[in-house]
């Protein structure tokens, strides 16, 4: 459907999931010969596409973004208006070379589309009217006999759909309808994604609002119909333009520099936050050769997330082996170090939310000519190197058993054994590998090799209530560019 977050948080996991290289600069992306691309959109789903009032012509975040991409593509966009309804048919039959409209990516859909990469994960939430007092919340407003406006044909139906009965919906055909209908009492609420619902808000503050409950979580794309050429020339100007921080200014543009959300989000009263860490995994947390200090993203993120809800960090160096039972018991309030999210974890800590993929590489010396893959490695009788207790022991173990591992208490204890020639290889996530290899150049590298894809999560103690402002202080991070600059700071090209 159309659909889009609080705020968009862009693809970072698909960026750092990529090796950089995968980015493609903008002389390399493909050239499309002045193709004439013609696009469906709806011009009526703030900001994404809408009719300006003023002066007439349809602008939004859509436009901005393709007619950069045809920029850097060497096409020429032609949009087309048309209504929701259909669109998605309309596009698989071919009548339109692709969509663009807040699309949410489901299943369903790709049974008769192709979708481009998602571009911004959203929430769904409900809207309603300033002063609203009969409810406060939507367990309240499900409780009781008030109306839901929405669109038709839309997850955010679906989502209206799952909270009340269908006799509690009314359909309208824009989001515009819906919305004014709140407005003028004729319904009680509004099912609709937040990036949108922001937008309507924006040019109603006086009268509409968002509860801050979030109903679904879900993503965006563009769509074309099956086995378009289209779809991996728009995925590299796409990847291209969120590696440059083009599409970032796009962003600020259209959906603002999140004021609201950061009014929305905790004040902890300056309450001190004990973190802990191992300092001995870089480039998360680790201790500087030559200044002594600690260092790292650990510590640059979680000092800026204390900013943001008025805490203080209190950095506690503890060893990783038995780092998480410790913070199970309440002996930190928090503990960070590229901490892989598993479902055994799960059942004696809470996580943040995901805020970054990784992949799990062999490490080896550089000028290794034994082997040259992860499964030349495991046929032989070569040794591997890897941290007790950690996600990347378990893919040693599966990689090669356990006779053929040398468990070691850091990943620094790891790569200096590599080096020295005590074990042969190393496993470790991709993104700290980079760290490792950075100031080890002449001596290591990572293979090519993809072992184990992993989601990398902070910890605390279960039912802490530090989880959901966190969690939403990442969210701002991620909206208004400041974790994309830290990770560009710790892991991008320029580091």
């Amino acid at each position: 459907m159309n659909s889009a977050k609080r705020v968009f948080m862009f693809i970072l996991v698909l960026l750092l999931a990529l090796p950089f290289s995968a980015v493609m600069a903008q002389d390399e992306l493909p050239d499309l010969e002045g193709r004439v691309v013609t696009i469906a959109v709806e011009n009526a789903y703030m900001p994404f596409n809408v009719i300006d009032e003023e002066t007439g012509e349809a602008v939004g975040w859509d436009y901005d973004t393709l007619g950069m991409i045809c920029e850097l593509l060497n096409c020429v966009p032609e949009y087309i208006e048309t209504s929701w309804e259909g669109m998605i048919v309309a596009v698989s039959n071919g009548e339109y070379d692709m969509a663009a409209d807040g699309i949410t990516i489901t299943e369903e859909r790709a049974k008769i589309v192709d979708y481009s990469m998602g571009y911004i994960d959203l929430s769904q939430k409900m809207m309603v009217r300033v002063g609203e007092d009969r409810f406060t919340t939507v367990e309240d407003f499900v409780a009781g006999d008030f109306i839901i406006g929405v669109q038709v044909a839309t997850t955010n139906f679906e989502a209206a759909s799952g909270l009340v009965s269908e006799n509690r919906i009314v359909a309208y055909g824009e989001f515009g309808f819906a919305v004014q209908a709140l407005i003028s009492g004729d319904v009680d609420a509004v099912v609709i994604d937040d990036v949108a619902g922001q937008g309507y808000t924006g040019l109603n503050a006086d009268a509409i609002k968002l509860l801050p409950e979030e109903l679904t979580k879900e993503q965006l794309g563009f769509i074309y119909p099956q086995g378009s050429d289209l779809v991996e020339p728009i995925n590299a100007a796409l990847a291209s333009m969120m590696a440059d921080g083009s599409l970032q200014a796009i962003n600020d543009k259209w959906f603002g520099d999140d004021a609201e959300a950061d009014m929305m989000l905790a004040d902890l009263g300056g309450r001190t936050v004990v973190v802990a860490v191992d300092n001995a995994y870089i480039p998360f947390s680790f201790i500087d050769s030559e200044s002594g200090e600690a260092m790292g993203w650990d510590y640059d993120v979680l000092d800026e997330i204390c900013a943001r809800l008025n805490c203080v960090t209190e950095w506690v160096e503890a060893a990783w082996d038995g780092l998480i039972i410790a913070v199970s018991r309440g002996e930190y309030d928090v503990s960070a170090g590229g901490i892989t999210i598993t479902d055994e974890r799960k059942e004696v800590v809470a996580f943040s939310d995901g805020y970054m993929s990784t992949i799990q590489r062999l490490m080896v010396r550089l000028g290794e000519d034994r082997f040259s893959n992860a499964a030349e490695f495991a046929v032989g009788d070569y040794t591997i190197g890897v941290q007790v207790a950690t996600t990347n022991y378990i893919a040693a173990q599966e990689l090669v058993g356990e006779d053929r591992i040398a468990g070691y208490d850091s990943f620094g204890f790891a790569v200096q054994a590599l080096i020295s020639g005590d074990v042969d290889g190393v496993v470790m996530d991709d993104v700290a590998g980079q760290g490792y290899v950075g100031v080890n150049s002449e001596a290591i590298k990572l293979l090519d090799d993809e072992l184990v894809s992993d989601e990398l999560g902070f910890i605390y103690a279960q039912d802490s209530e530090l989880v959901e402002p966190f969690n939403a202080a990442l969210d701002s991070m991620r909206e208004d560019g400041t974790l994309g600059a830290i990770n560009a700071k710790w892991f991008g090209a320029d580091a």
